[in-house]
């Protein structure tokens, strides 16, 4: 006889189990021969070793669909505990155009041709450049790039930085303390992972680290080893701050850098880095600039306008 505990601090037992634990009866009803209790974020076994391992490998797949669309049914269950891994590979096999399974069955995907480039460009280099008006999809298609390769392992944490540079406000005179201040300012990346990530396993992620979030000047002196790094409003890094940045790259390490050059809220004397970037690496093999225009734009229909507006008021003045 043997025992084991598996601790799932980072799944939320309600979605996973299922309502009135149908999903869990489901797994105990399958293996009849194991006494199994469920208490909170626990699940206690006791059986033979054999017993045990053929649970740990059935569970691990739960867990694994789990993880990959952010939910799983009573019907998943009983597919996984009928089928055999093999079956379950096939069934469960990439969909290239889904860069992530979101939560409530979200399909996160490239939605425009420059999106899809941006997907594409990161699979040839290691530093990918994206710049483009508001609503173009940049921080998004990102953020899911990076939440698709911590999935699959291809990298070990994820860091997402952003200058502080204050668009017309003052976060000097918001309550709280550092965290407290600038926590609403990143709010666009912590929404960005919310659709795509259970709440449980990005709580769990955030508070060991696996998921980071800081402003850019948090970067400085490190270096980002099987990383995948996002600096989001890039055109608000003066030049010696993505210098900086882009030289934080270690080894087995994905960089992606996104920006707006129309809306560069540095004081006047200070000049964009972004802007300076786009003429000084433009020709260095393993990078990659995407530019994306008003065409790319999946916002409201009225940001198209919006945008367009703006652009020719400025043209004629």
């Amino acid at each position: 006889m043997g025992e084991k505990t598996i601790l799932l601090d980072a799944y939320n037992p309600l979605e996973l189990f299922g309502v009135n634990d149908v999903n869990l009866e489901k797994i105990k009803k399958f293996f009849s021969k194991l006494k199994i209790i469920g208490r909170g974020n626990t699940l206690k076994l006791t059986g033979s070793e054999t017993e045990i391992k053929q649970f740990e490998k059935k569970f691990s797949l739960i867990l694994l669909t789990y993880d990959k669309f952010g939910k799983i049914t009573e019907n998943d269950i009983s597919q996984i505990l009928e089928s055999s891994e093999e079956d379950f590979n096939k069934r469960n096999g990439n969909n290239k155009d889904v860069l992530v399974y979101g939560r409530n069955g979200l399909l996160v995907k490239a939605r425009t041709a420059n999106q899809q480039k941006m997907v594409d460009a990161l699979s040839q280099n290691d530093l990918i450049i994206a710049i483009g008006p508001a609503g173009t999809g940049k921080t998004y298609t990102a953020v899911a790039m990076a939440v698709r390769a911590l999935k699959d392992k291809e990298i070990k944490r994820i860091v997402l930085t952003r200058p502080a540079v204050e668009a017309g406000e003052n976060l000097g005179f918001l309550p709280g303390d550092l965290k407290d201040k600038l926590d609403p300012y990143l709010q666009p990346l912590y929404d960005a992972l919310r659709d795509m990530l259970p709440t449980q396993k990005l709580l769990s992620y955030l508070e060991d680290g696996t998921i980071e979030i800081a402003p850019l000047a948090f970067m400085r002196g490190r270096t980002l080893d099987n990383v995948f790094a996002i600096l989001d409003e890039a055109q608000n890094a003066t030049s010696r701050q993505l210098k900086m940045f882009l030289t934080r790259m270690g080894r087995s390490a994905k960089f992606v850098v996104t920006g707006d050059v129309t809306q560069i809220d540095l004081p006047k004397n200070q000049s964009s880095g972004l802007i300076q970037a786009q003429k000084v690496l433009k020709n260095i093999k393993g990078i990659s600039f995407i530019e994306l225009g008003k065409e790319d734009i999946i916002r409201h229909k009225l940001v198209t306008n919006i945008v367009n507006a703006y652009s020719n008021h400025e043209e004629n003045n």
